[in-house]
C-alpha cells in the first residue's frame, strides 16, 4: 500500500464521516450531500462546534 491509498482511504473515511454525522444531525438529503463534498472540513468543524 503506497501514499496515495492511503490518501483515497482518508479521504473516503472522511466523506463518510462527514455524510453520517450530517445526517444524524440534520435528517436531510442535501445536507448530507453538502457536508460530504466539504468532508474532513464539515467534521473539524461538528467537533468545534458541537464537540465534548
Amino acid at each position: 500500500m503506497d501514499r496515495r491509498d492511503v490518501a483515497k482511504a482518508g479521504i473516503s473515511f472522511g466523506t463518510a464521516l462527514a455524510i453520517a454525522i450530517s445526517w444524524s444531525a440534520n435528517k436531510s438529503v442535501l445536507w448530507a450531500i453538502l457536508h460530504g463534498v466539504c468532508s474532513w472540513g464539515y467534521v473539524i468543524y461538528y467537533l468545534i462546534r458541537y464537540g465534548s
